[in-house]
């Protein structure tokens, strides 16, 4: 408003201007020497003109404003009717809710006076139903607690009014975990592999009906370095590992109950006891973890994940060399839970470190996980280093075997091999952190799609010159027996499991678990020059994928 008035102000002086420049006209026509083409009758004209023009277009100024004032206020009105609107349709979604809940205690009370009135008429009656109103009639607002909690989460943990733990979908768990059966409940979880998920979940509130949990879970642990005899084609045994991965998972559990309880409770279960008798078992493994391997281990061990879980979950690695358990770190970078370990155990600051080593032992795309999760891309690169794996995998690190008759061909299977396993997990790792627009995944899918189509070229062209078995006689007498070399290639092909596939099942920052089987697609899975002899193999000898299960 004070810039329309000095608008106008401006305006209304135009008048006296024109009568001092009429002054100044005057003054100059009297001076003989200057001869002057212009008339004052013209420039009044003009100068008259230029104001009806400004006074012009500041009344269409004036008037626009007043309608966007307008617009403006019919909008707002609008959206106070709507806001108005909005919340009249939750308070009468509130008031069906309340409703409903009503109905719900009332049918709830209805049924509890029937079952008391039944009860009236017998003893025996009496005492099982008053077992069952104990056990199944818990009120409204723990019945509704458990169906929001119902995802797993310990906080709606299911206990009856008398303080037994429900016995849920497993009552042979809880069974198990009463009577402090360690070996029947890995037996128990051995058996039921194919429901672990649903196992997980269960086992915490499964622990809580033993009379020590902590004990339970340390005496669980006594097979964990039993005598390992290998199989007729020396792998490891299965058992065992199914065993470690169970141990682990036990001890997990028990985190995941200490953490749901007030810290009065958990010291109850973690007592000075307890913890001298984890310590005694971590000091018997550590000689044990020495004979470990970084390249051996290809981030993936179970003792060391067993060992550093046992002392976050028991809170003794204050009893223990920092080093020693930073040096443990890379063993097992590409398990899930390394982050959430590493920052439990107090480890963040050594984490630039673990990456270092991880980089300098070729196995970069650990380093990315690790650098994304521990906040440290601006000192590690993402890019540079998956584009370093990239380049390193592309070598030929090996010569031709002997006894192979083509060395080059065989040489460059390998390296193809290498090239599309490390594509894989780049793919899959830029993917993960959300790198495309620093690192384009068009080429290198292209990339994939390429290697692919050749290697099931070859194979296809191999198996075409393969001899074609021989046909049985006309007289039923089976064919004559050849020479057993003939049905061979004497051209040995690169083994499908000599670069198992990369076990990388972390949804970004090293999420839950999937625990399924399902096959991996053409991009999700990829391989990290794994060590074949701690895959996952069947007794033909060929690898498969499974999810990481504990």
């Amino acid at each position: 408003m004070e810039d329309n008035q000095s608008v106008a102000m401006l305006i209304d002086s135009t008048t006296s201007k024109i009568k001092q420049l009429q002054k100044a006209f005057a003054e100059l026509e009297s001076h003989r020497a200057v001869t002057l083409n212009l008339k004052w009758k013209e420039l009044e004209e003009h100068f008259h003109g230029l104001e009806k023009s400004l006074k012009r277009r500041f009344h269409e100024l004036e008037d626009q404003e007043k309608e966007f004032e307008n617009r403006t206020t019919e909008s707002r009105q609008l959206l106070e009717k709507r806001e108005a609107a909005i919340v009249a349709k939750e308070q009468a979604s509130l008031e069906r809710l309340q409703e409903k809940r009503d109905a719900a205690v009332f049918a709830i009370t209805t049924a509890r006076d029937k079952h008391r009135k039944v009860s009236s008429k017998g003893p025996a009656i009496v005492t099982v139903v008053s077992v069952e109103s104990q056990v199944e009639e818990p009120s409204v607002e723990d019945a509704s607690q458990d169906v929001i909690t119902s995802g797993g989460n310990l906080e709606g943990m299911k206990c009856s009014e008398n303080g037994n733990v429900d016995e849920g979908s497993y009552p042979e768990l809880v069974k198990l975990c009463k009577e402090m059966d360690s070996e029947g409940l890995h037996k128990f979880i051995s058996d039921n592999r194919k429901n672990l998920a649903s196992i997980r979940e269960e086992i915490p509130f499964a622990l809580k009906a033993t009379t020590n949990p902590a004990c339970f879970v340390l005496e669980s642990l006594k097979d964990f370095y039993r005598v390992e005899a290998p199989n007729m084609d020396g792998k490891k045994d299965a058992n065992l590992v199914g065993l470690r991965r169970t141990c682990i998972m036990l001890m997990e559990c028990l985190s995941k109950l200490l953490t749901s309880l007030d810290s009065v409770s958990a010291s109850e279960i973690i007592t000075e006891e307890v913890k001298e008798q984890a310590k005694a078992i971590a000091e018997e493994w550590t000689p044990k973890l020495d004979t470990l391997d970084l390249d051996d281990s290809n981030g993936n061990s179970l003792q060391a994940h067993a060992f550093l879980q046992l002392l976050d979950t028991f809170g003794i690695a204050s009893d223990f060399d920092e080093e020693e358990l930073t040096r443990l770190i890379p063993m097992v970078s590409r398990r899930r839970q390394t982050a959430d370990l590493c920052r439990s155990l107090g480890l963040s600051e050594k984490m630039p470190g673990v990456i270092e080593v991880l980089v300098n032992s070729g196995r970069q795309i650990d380093a990315v996980n690790l650098a994304f999760a521990f906040e440290l891309t601006e000192q590690f690169s993402p890019v540079a280093l998956l584009k370093s794996y990239l380049k390193e995998a592309r070598k030929v690190s090996s010569p031709a075997k002997p006894g192979n008759t083509s060395p080059t061909g065989g040489v460059q299977n390998e390296v193809n091999e290498r090239e599309l396993a490390a594509l894989k997990a780049v793919v899959k790792c830029i993917e993960e952190h959300k790198l495309e627009e620093q690192y384009p995944v068009d080429p290198l899918q292209k990339r994939v799609l390429h290697l692919e189509k050749a290697k099931a070229d070859k194979k296809r062209v191999t198996e075409a010159t393969k001899p074609q078995p021989k046909r049985p006689r006309a007289n039923g007498v089976g064919p004559r027996v050849t020479n057993v070399a003939a049905d061979k290639t004497f051209y040995p092909r690169v083994a499908e499991n000599r670069y198992p596939q990369y076990m990388y099942d972390r949804t970004y920052v090293y999420p839950g678990p999937n625990d399924n089987h399902c096959p991996p697609t053409l991009l999700s899975s990829a391989t990290y020059s794994i060590n074949p002899g701690h895959g996952n193999y069947f007794a033909n000898g060929y690898q498969y994928q499974t999810a990481y299960l504990h």
